[in-house]
């Protein structure tokens, strides 16, 4: 056992659904305790007081994945110092062909000890909440494309095409679709049942959306951001609920790698290149932000020009928007500093 005068213990805890692999490490790299315990933030807790006493300083890493930042919130509330860990990066760190509860919370505790722990942002419970509707909504989306693809899919199937002057998804395409279309009956019986499920998924949307409203009304940096070109509710809560805070990065380069808009450098030797966009960040925000680029390219003339200049350098289509995209999210960066650190 440690002595209670112990300034500093260093935990990792390898996070499950039902437990957690607790392991304490003195500052000489000396294993104090490795055992598993209830995922609790009491029984955590008391396995590391047992063994080094309640005033230890505790310093813990725990891996971010789904549930560990509760955990990590009601230990920090109880006053330890808990850091999530990138995933990815502890993985590629422990260079094992094995792989076990008791090394995976070792690793950490190590990690954390050195001060070599990939660290990834602790968002806080009203973000977290916010993207978790975020998310939800996106959820809604996609399966309204999904409706739409296979709506579209039994169309082509029976060869059926729309009036030229109806387009798609238009009050008179859909009109043409309920009366006009040739279908056999049980294709015509599937699209009936697919739009009513479309119609179902709309107005959820509108609710989501209105509770989005509700919910960031007083939020300053999500009204900052509606009061900028190019951004809507839809946009300005994900930025919200994905980025969370924007002073946490120090430069615009930095939120924009962040975000999966900077260009992968893919160089060796003589030969310096690009390979297309860097494979991080959250796929959801980065089509996101093409999405925005490509409606600030239509409707505003700086981000239009710029595009303009790309092309007639010869600049493909798709690098032309990537880069607009990457342009556009440094330039925010430097716009909602202020609202932000007033936040």
């Amino acid at each position: 056992m440690c002595s209670v005068t112990s300034p500093t213990v260093f935990v990792g805890l390898d996070y499950h659904a039902a437990t957690v692999q607790v392991c304490v490490m003195d500052s000489d790299q000396r294993v104090l305790l490795n055992r598993s315990c209830a995922n609790d933030w009491r029984a955590v807790m008391g396995a590391v007081h047992q063994h080094c006493g309640p005033q230890v300083r505790v310093q813990a890493a725990i891996e971010s994945c789904c549930g560990a930042a509760n955990l990590a919130d009601e230990l920090i509330s109880r006053g330890w110092l808990v850091q999530l860990a990138h995933p990815g990066y502890v993985a590629r760190m422990k260079q094992s062909p094995d792989k076990t509860d008791y090394g995976d919370a070792r690793m950490l505790a190590d990690l954390q000890r050195v001060g070599y722990l990939p660290r990834v942002w602790l968002a806080p419970e009203e973000v977290r909440e916010l993207r978790r509707l975020v998310h939800y909504r996106q959820t809604l989306t996609k399966e309204r494309k999904n409706l739409k693809l296979q709506i579209g899919a039994t169309l082509r199937e029976a060869r059926q095409k729309a009036p030229s002057n109806a387009n798609p998804w238009t009050k008179a395409w859909l009109a043409w679709l309920e009366s006009s279309a040739q279908l056999s009956p049980n294709a015509r019986h599937i699209t009936k049942r697919r739009l009513r499920r479309l119609a179902t998924l709309q107005e959820e949307l509108r609710q989501v959306d209105k509770r989005l409203e509700r919910q960031t009304r007083e939020d300053p940096l999500v009204q900052h951001l509606l009061t900028i070109k190019g951004i809507g509710l839809v946009t300005a809560t994900t930025l919200r609920a994905e980025i969370g805070r924007f002073d946490r990065f120090r430069t615009g380069k930095q939120l924009s790698r962040y975000c999966g808009l900077s260009p992968r450098n893919a160089s060796s030797g003589q030969r310096q290149a690009d390979a297309g966009l860097i494979r991080a960040g959250n796929n959801e925000l980065r089509t996101l932000l093409i999405e925005t680029a490509h409606r600030l390219i239509r409707t505003d003339e700086r981000w239009t020009a710029l595009a303009a200049r790309l092309s007639q350098r010869g600049k493909p289509t798709g690098v032309v928007i990537a880069a607009v995209a990457n342009r556009w999210v440094r330039w925010l960066f430097h716009q909602v500093q202020p609202s932000c650190l007033a936040a």
